[in-house]
């Protein structure tokens, strides 16, 4: 009973990430319905969809000893250590990419605000490095957990970071304007355009 639970926390904690995070992402299109309060409800959406971000993590956990019986091994026919290594290998590139889209966009990861302008540093080379190095941390942690399904299910993460950019892409459009899309034109979505 507990490993379907389990799922079905995951599956709501995961909708519920996308939800409050888009919302988050939103401030300019919210203002315009609702004014400059906008932008502290943005914030505290921020910090709901990063709690539920964080229960799914703690589903990766509960999963490890609370497997689906889905006829799925339970572990990798490798060694952990197999695992870890991979695990390492995704996790050590994806987090300073995500760590440095962190530090270049300072406080706005987290405290939505309106007069925050466009970032420098690694956003002059691609406009969501964040996105780009906290997805494949899904699958870091998976491969850590030494678990075929939470590989699989990682695969869920792909779309939902797509649709969180994309609605995000719509928003800076409202606050920024023509800065905005010259930014776009110049800089790679997910990866640097070639010069």
């Amino acid at each position: 009973m507990i490993p379907w639970i389990n799922l079905i926390i995951l599956i709501i904690a995961t909708k519920l990430f996308l939800y409050f995070y888009i919302l988050s992402v939103s401030p300019a299109r919210m203002e315009q319905r609702i004014g400059e309060r906008a932008w502290r409800r943005c914030t505290i959406y921020r910090f709901l969809a990063g709690g539920f971000e964080f229960v799914v993590m703690a589903n990766y956990a509960v999963y490890v000893f609370y497997p689906l019986p889905l006829g799925l091994p339970e572990r990798f026919p490798w060694p952990w250590w197999v695992s870890i290594v991979i695990g390492l290998m995704i996790a050590i590139p994806c987090g300073y990419l995500m760590l440095r889209g962190l530090k270049d966009a300072g406080e706005e990861s987290v405290m939505v605000k309106k007069e925050h302008t466009l970032y420098g540093g690694i956003y002059e080379r691609m406009r969501h490095p964040q996105a780009v190095g906290e997805m494949p941390l899904f699958w870091a942690i998976a491969f850590l957990l030494h678990s075929p399904f939470l590989v699989l299910w990682s695969f869920v993460y792909v779309p939902v970071f797509i649709v969180m950019c994309w609605v995000e892409e719509r928003d800076l459009l409202i606050r920024y304007g023509e800065a905005y899309e010259q930014y776009r034109r110049r800089v790679g979505l997910f990866f640097p355009k070639r010069q």
